[in-house]
């Protein structure tokens, strides 16, 4: 990708701010996993309410901003010294501060994995593009796994800018040549959606969603063909 970053990091250093980064960005990515299928099914309620003439259903609003966090419990408000990356969980032991509650393991396992992968992608790549797209790619994934585990769903908000975002980064040939990456998010695409068809028609049930298909177009137009 043409153009450089303004000034120049030594590796370590490079390594240990964007590992501190990914905590702050893990952090973020444990509201998107929990909150973000909610928000879809919020939208497909007051969809469904829209098409049939009922009144929509009244709640909080909610989004990846607001309300601020809480426990699940009691209704705590995590305050900032409560949400300090992995170091809180292990603080509080893994509960409430409130009402002593567990809190999910899954919460400091997903900020430490997003810290430690942007750490090895800062040091493997080294300071510039490269790194920036594959700590993107690091975030949407582990966002991607959570959210799929929780509901089984990959939402297009997510996989569908994924896609364009490796498309573009490989205009500049930064992880493979763009006629590669094209080949690569057709190929990626088709080979699911055929695997689907074929289970379909043979069983007659869906083995899979097309979230699954867009997912693996994504992972063509980064990696390439």
């Amino acid at each position: 990708m043409p153009g450089v970053f303004p000034v120049d990091l030594p590796p370590g250093l490079f390594a240990v701010i964007s590992g501190v980064l990914g905590l702050l960005v893990g952090s973020f990515l444990n509201v998107v996993i929990h909150r973000l299928p909610k928000m879809m099914e919020r939208d497909w309620r007051a969809h469904c309410a829209e098409l049939t003439g009922e009144p929509p259903a009244l709640g909080e609003p909610l989004s990846l901003a607001r309300p601020g966090s809480r426990c699940p419990a009691c209704g705590h408000a995590i305050r900032a010294i409560e949400n300090v990356p992995v170091f809180s969980w292990l603080f509080l032991r893994g509960r409430c501060s409130a009402c002593a509650a567990a809190i999910s393991p899954r919460y400091p396992l997903v900020e430490a994995s997003s810290g430690l992968l942007c750490a090895y992608a800062a040091f493997h790549f080294g300071y510039g593009w490269a790194a920036l797209g594959a700590m993107l790619l690091i975030w949407c994934l582990i966002a991607l796994t959570g959210i799929d585990l929780d509901s089984h769903l990959l939402p297009d908000s997510i996989t569908l800018p994924l896609l364009w975002a490796g498309l573009l980064f490989n205009v500049f040939g930064t992880f493979a040549d763009l006629p590669s990456a094209v080949i690569g998010a057709i190929t990626g695409y088709l080979s699911l959606w055929s695997v689907y068809w074929a289970f379909k028609l043979t069983t007659g049930k869906e083995g899979m969603g097309y979230g699954d298909f867009k997912l693996l177009a994504a992972l063509g137009a980064w990696l390439g063909w």
